[in-house]
């Protein structure tokens, strides 16, 4: 039987982006706010979320990336604004939003999903929203007082970042949080 790792693909971050993101968890846990925050060394711009895949696929999976990134340029985005999914009444995630060349980003994110499909990798059924997870609401919480936090951070912006990297991740699940190992890296040239 083959063996199975658990993956996905994204884009990683400015140590500088990251600092900055440690600051807003920083301030939102003084709401203490049920929340299992991220590490932010752990935080990334998903692309895609492969899940359990058999080892032998990893090359496979780099050449549809390797595709993905023909002939596209690095994309300039920053980090802006905060929400939650699915929505303030029920939330399960905190995030902080993504802008800059976002027209670049959906592109490559969509020919990423088409080129996945071609060897065996199913669309995923939602839209893309580039976002970057903070954490995740463990129980429920007052929608007005998360409403409030979420409203006094409205004019956060970090520093602009050059995504130039595309990375196929192993994510390893630990009882001390999730452990991520880059597979294969692709600079976008």
């Amino acid at each position: 039987m083959s063996q199975t790792i658990r993956t996905f693909i994204a884009l990683p971050l400015s140590d500088n982006l990251i600092s900055q993101i440690f600051e807003i968890q920083r301030q939102l846990k003084s709401y203490d706010f049920p929340v299992r925050w991220v590490k932010p060394e752990n935080i990334h711009l998903t692309l895609k979320f492969l899940g359990d895949i058999p080892l032998e696929s990893v090359e496979n999976i780099a050449t549809a990336m390797e595709i993905t990134i023909r002939g596209r340029s690095p994309m300039t985005l920053f980090a802006k604004g905060l929400g939650v999914f699915p929505g303030i009444k029920k939330p399960r995630v905190i995030w902080v939003g993504i802008s800059g060349d976002i027209q670049a980003l959906s592109e490559m994110q969509a020919a990423l999903e088409s080129n996945l499909e071609k060897i065996g990798f199913p669309k995923e059924n939602r839209p893309f929203k580039s976002h970057l997870t903070l954490g995740r609401i463990k129980k429920s919480v007052s929608s007005r007082n998360l409403f409030d936090a979420l409203q006094s951070f409205s004019d956060f912006t970090t520093q602009p970042f050059e995504a130039r990297e595309l990375i196929l991740y192993k994510s390893e699940l630990n009882p001390s949080g999730a452990l991520y190992t880059k597979l294969k890296t692709l600079f976008i040239i």
